[in-house]
């Protein structure tokens, strides 16, 4: 036995090996990394294909569905898919083949589905029992070659079958149908593009090879998607794309103006977004009009039946169509963005983003190998032919003798092979002709046969030693195939439209709110509400069992509503889009990131210009423009630094503090600084306690202060509490609320 214990002795199969986690987890994880990425993530270069739709079609052609056959059952080809090739689920083989025959997904179908494979609204397809399927003619121009050795093959998962490694490839199905995927570390998404460009664009590198990338996408001018659509992006743009294999393409839908007369008119939309789904647009469409986000926009109905017709109408006559469907594109999938990511598998092997010109010589050099194998593969068969055919002619040279040979010797087969030289192939083949061959006729048409033979082997090598000539019977196989499926074959012609970048000017979706005044209301529990009008700030509401009032203001609809939070954040909420006054409203914390253990400080509507002093318990603070204050997002925008306990805006030409000693100062407002964000200064010193308040104020009009009556007070002379910033101060003056509150 070994003294090794890392290793096992074949008598003890039971016994355990012990290494360490961090190198078991790390092999196994790079084992299934590795077959992720290859076998089921990225396609190939070559073939742009990933193994599972590669084993669909091999599967579908051992079938023998052709294009002019019969359908056959999904089921059917799903259980041979699962069975033969592929031992995985079959849901997922059965959606890998439907997405194949999708015309909204594929821009060259590879397969002829026949039934319910789904719609663009989003729909699944039917199950596989109910839907039939064959191939289609760009899937056989995939497998052409296939019976001749154009690839390599491989044993299947269990030993019992062969499966091609690549498919032959009669045309660059990487960019012409696209791909998309999700690996382990890295993805792909390559955009679909038309086959008549993409094969002009291998002539070209097929004749110059040093081609220039900006040559390409002259003849390439961008994606296109089997939705139509347009496609709103530089020249330069996509040539970057294009030139690194990474990039975001803008794709917007196609609309026009319907005139229905009297100075009515609609718009409606043809062609919607590639990947985009037809019932959720429609339904963001409807959101946006019950929301208002678009005032502009009044109804929006769904039209379609076998084409795409959505109808947008507008709440008048005199909006302007283009800026209504400006509108649109920023806040609805009518305009999206394909991020386009070349990631691909060049040989099968290697992941690498590719790109367009590296891709297109992948392709080629696929087609050169493909070629040259077919080549020989040819030259074998033909040599195979041209030695019976030479067995034929010597055994009508010598009709009799060989007759005579059959007819008398127990053993001809080896008299034959000795008297005229002939192999045992020649020989076989002689001793199973038909008789009827013996005419004269015959004779003939294998002295034709076999010059035709000698000619073509001639050809072929002459080819096999010539690039140029392999360089050009590819350019002549590409003639063809762009003859069979480019431009001038139904569906050839391009789709999607090369527009003009920014041709919708930005448009400010404030304007378009409807200026209405309304009265916000927060309850104590953080329950926010806009009832319309400016109703009195002190008039009863309802309120939730436990609720009470805490906050309200009068304000408008195209206001942003500030709150400032005990966690120095400032949340900015669009006046438009709160809850309607008729119910209790919707808690505050729903529509911002909000933490449960951060009160409300200040609610106010944000007014530009202005300046707001912002102070924590600590006593420190300091003065914020209104423009460092807006928040993006939900999150808020943190602004000081420190438990706030005050907002307040700036006026006049001091700052009154008291603290929770009741101790009050007043200083000059200029002492305090103007910041976006931090901690600020120190506003009043403490032994004990925090900042109770603090009060922007004009030194001349005194200080004022509402008493427990209603009454107002007013001390006209500070000078007994006037000091320097981050003083103590002096006890507050008689009758000052006891709450420590100025208002």
């Amino acid at each position: 036995m070994s003294d090794d214990p890392n290793t096992t002795d074949p008598a003890q199969p039971d016994q355990t090996v012990s290494e360490p986690l961090s190198r078991a987890i790390g092999e196994r994880y790079l084992t299934y990394a590795l077959s992720t990425i290859m076998h089921r993530a990225l396609p190939d270069a070559r073939d742009g294909l990933k193994p599972v739709h590669r084993r669909i079609l091999y599967a579908m052609r051992e079938l023998r569905l052709s294009p002019t056959g019969a359908f056959r059952k999904s089921a059917k080809i799903t259980g041979d898919v699962m069975g033969n090739y592929h031992p995985h689920g079959d849901a997922a083989i059965y959606d890998a083949m439907a997405r194949l025959a999708q015309p909204f997904a594929m821009r060259y179908p590879l397969v002829d589905g026949q039934g319910n494979y789904g719609n663009i609204d989003g729909d699944g397809p039917a199950a596989s029992r109910y839907t039939e399927a064959r191939l289609t003619a760009t899937a056989e121009a995939l497998m052409e070659g296939l019976a001749e050795n154009a690839v390599d093959f491989r044993p299947n998962y269990d030993g019992t079958l062969e499966e091609p490694v690549v498919l032959p490839a009669a045309f660059p199905n990487l960019l012409c149908n696209g791909a998309s995927g999700i690996a382990v570390g890295m993805a792909t998404n390559v955009p679909p593009h038309n086959l008549h460009e993409v094969i002009d664009a291998c002539l070209h590198l097929i004749k110059s090879p040093d081609a220039r990338d900006e040559t390409l996408v002259s003849i390439i001018p961008g994606p296109d998607f089997p939705t139509g659509g347009v496609l709103v992006e530089s020249r330069e743009t996509i040539a970057e794309a294009y030139r690194t294999g990474r990039g975001s393409l803008r794709l917007r839908a196609r609309w026009s103006v319907e005139d229905l007369g009297r100075g009515i008119w609609q718009i409606v939309v043809t062609e919607i977004p590639y990947q985009v789904q037809k019932s959720k647009l429609i339904e963001r469409l409807a959101e946006l009009i019950q929301l208002k986000k678009v005032p502009i926009l009044a109804d929006v109905r769904d039209e379609s039946a076998e084409d795409v017709r959505i109808v947008l109408e507008p709440r008048a006559r005199n909006v302007d169509p283009d800026q209504l469907m400006g509108a649109l594109f920023r806040v609805s999938d009518l305009e999206v963005r394909f991020g386009m990511n070349m990631n691909v598998l060049i040989d099968g092997r290697v992941p690498k983003v590719c790109s367009l010109k590296e891709v297109l010589r992948a392709f080629l050099d696929h087609r050169r190998e493909v070629l040259v194998r077919r080549s020989n593969h040819r030259l074998e068969k033909i040599a195979a032919r041209l030695e019976v055919l030479e067995g034929y002619m010597i055994a009508f040279l010598n009709l009799d003798r060989v007759i005579e040979i059959i007819r008398h010797e127990d053993d001809p087969k080896s008299v034959l092979m000795a008297e005229f030289r002939l192999t045992e192939v020649q020989v076989e083949a002689i001793l199973n002709m038909r008789l009827r061959a013996l005419r004269k006729l015959e004779e003939i048409e294998l002295r034709t046969e076999h010059g035709k033979l000698t000619e073509e082997r001639a050809g072929l090598v002459a080819m096999l030693a010539d690039p140029a000539a392999q360089w050009g019977r590819i350019a002549q196989e590409l003639r063809e195939t762009r003859g069979k499926f480019g431009k001038s074959a139904p569906g050839g012609q391009r789709r999607t439209e090369i527009g003009e970048a920014g041709e919708t000017a930005e448009i400010d979706m404030d304007s378009m709110i409807e200026r209405e005044p309304i009265t916000v209301i927060l309850s104590k529990m953080g329950w926010i509400r806009a009832m319309k009008g400016h109703q009195p700030l002190d008039a009863e509401v309802k309120f939730k069992d436990g609720d009470g009032p805490f906050m309200a203001l009068h304000a408008e609809t195209t206001d942003k509503l500030m709150l400032f939070a005990g966690n120095g954040r400032f949340y900015t909420l669009p006046a438009n889009n709160l809850p309607g006054g008729r119910g209790m409203g919707e808690p505050v914390r729903l529509m911002i990131d909000l933490p449960n253990d951060a009160p409300v400080i200040a609610m106010f509507p944000w007014r530009e210009g202005a300046r707001y002093l912002v102070a924590s318990k600590a006593g420190d603070g300091f003065v914020v423009p209104a423009g460092d204050i807006l928040a993006q997002t939900r999150a808020g925008k943190q602004v000081l630094n420190g438990e706030a306990v005050l907002c307040r805006p700036v006026s006049g030409d001091h700052v009154a503090v008291v603290g929770e000693n009741r101790k009050l100062l007043v200083f000059a407002l200029s002492e305090l600084p103007e910041m976006g964000r931090g901690k600020g200064v120190r506003l009043q010193k403490y032994k004990d306690g925090g900042l109770s308040d603090a009060i922007c104020i004009t030194l001349a009009e005194g200080l004022r202060w509402q008493e427990s009556g209603g009454r107002t007070r007013t001390e006209p002379d500070l000078t007994p509490w006037l000091g320097k910033r981050a003083g103590t101060g002096y006890m507050a003056p008689r009758g000052f609320p006891r709450d420590n509150r100025f208002n």
